[in-house]
């Protein structure tokens, strides 16, 4: 049962209802999680452990700041009565002057508890498969994408986040990439990563312009959230159409002749889904049912969401955004976000640090966010 909403916090005006009453399911949520970590058998998972360390790390934050916004309550409350006290002036007055003190401090524990409460979803999913392809620009978009790709991978590195290749489809004539699927898992990774979906546009002179002239190409990425295994049910035997194929492409005898890539088809959707990167059988099945697990999900995630609110489809995450997010300018040195309005080091983010332009991002939708509520 979740925990009963605090009387003295409801009663407060500065907290809503609404907001009291989560924070006591969160309160709640951390104490089953805390026992999951506690048990054997989930120690031996340590995919689970990992999971539930995330999310655990998501409501930490504003479950301590909800008992110390608690405790500052009670406290203000005790001095109000002391400050009324007509037989003891000097304690009236010391406790006057405290309370202002305790209410800045409750203050700002409800401000990082709301801006944390809203982004607490997006941060307790720690799990993503990224999807980079090569866009309008011929060659120079698969040299885009590769080099977008690299960021991806520097950024995780510098994160302490994994990523791991799931499938990559080169274009070796001139060392781009046409696409490419990697996993990345880490602690605020969806939070972060899903504002990277969408049109990714350089302009740049490419390394097969002979002439020197600059050119527009794009790179597009999709981000989408990889559930735990209990969020998406899928009936392998009924529900999923499987076949082994050789694989196509580059790769030796083994690949080209030995029957290793795996292709999924989820009937009741339509969504198909095909790996062909690893030489074993197993492997590839492995990744094509993560891969689907993850298209499945989304899928339904989508139309819970438009069903809530047609109004709010921009909202950041959704993977199917065509227009342009990003422009990376190479005679000017800069990058440009079109929902932000600075500008950033083109140097840093090659580097791999997107730490300012996505921390900037993430502080616009946690404001945005918390307007709404």
């Amino acid at each position: 049962m979740p925990e009963p909403l605090d009387p003295s916090l409801s009663a407060d005006p500065a907290v809503p209802e609404a907001l009291a009453r989560k924070l006591g399911e969160l309160t709640h949520e951390l104490g089953i999680i805390e026992q999951r970590l506690s048990d054997p058998e989930t120690l031996a998972d340590h995919r689970l452990v990992r999971e539930l360390s995330i999310k655990r790390a998501a409501i930490q934050g504003p479950v301590d700041d909800f008992a110390l916004a608690r405790r500052l309550t009670g406290e203000i409350a005790e001095l109000s009565r002391v400050a009324q006290a007509k037989d003891d002036r000097e304690m009236a007055e010391m406790a006057r002057l405290e309370i202002p003190q305790l209410r800045q401090s409750r203050a700002r524990a409800l401000d990082r508890i709301r801006s944390a409460l809203v982004n607490a979803e997006d941060r307790a999913v720690g799990s993503v498969i990224l999807e980079v392809r090569a866009g309008t620009g011929g060659d120079e978009a698969s040299l885009w994408a590769r080099d977008l790709l690299d960021v991806y991978a520097r950024y995780a590195a510098k994160k302490g986040w994994s990523f791991e290749t799931l499938e990559v489809s080169a274009e070796p004539a001139v060392g781009g990439v046409r696409s490419a699927m990697v996993n990345v898992r880490g602690e605020g990774v969806w939070q972060e990563l899903s504002f990277e979906a969408g049109v990714h546009s350089v302009k740049r002179v490419p390394a097969t312009e002979a002439q020197g002239r600059f050119h527009t190409s794009t790179a597009t990425v999709a981000t989408l959230p990889e559930p735990e295994q209990v969020d998406v049910k899928i009936d392998w035997a009924k529900d999923v159409f499987e076949d082994v194929t050789t694989s196509q492409g580059p790769g030796g005898q083994n690949v080209n002749k030995v029957a290793t890539a795996v292709k999924l088809v989820h009937k009741p959707t339509g969504i198909e889904v095909k790996m062909q990167e690893s030489k074993s059988q197993q492997q590839n099945r492995d990744k094509a049912r993560r891969l689907l697990v993850a298209r499945v999900y989304e899928l339904e995630r989508r139309k819970v969401h438009e069903a809530r609110s047609s109004a709010r489809r921009e909202q950041i995450g959704t993977g199917e955004r065509s227009e342009k997010i990003r422009t990376y300018r190479y005679k000017d040195g800069i990058v440009a976000d079109e929902r932000l309005p600075g500008e950033y080091a083109l140097r840093d983010v090659l580097a791999g640090d997107l730490s300012r332009l996505l921390g900037d991002l993430v502080e616009q939708e946690t404001a945005r966010r918390i307007a709404e509520l």
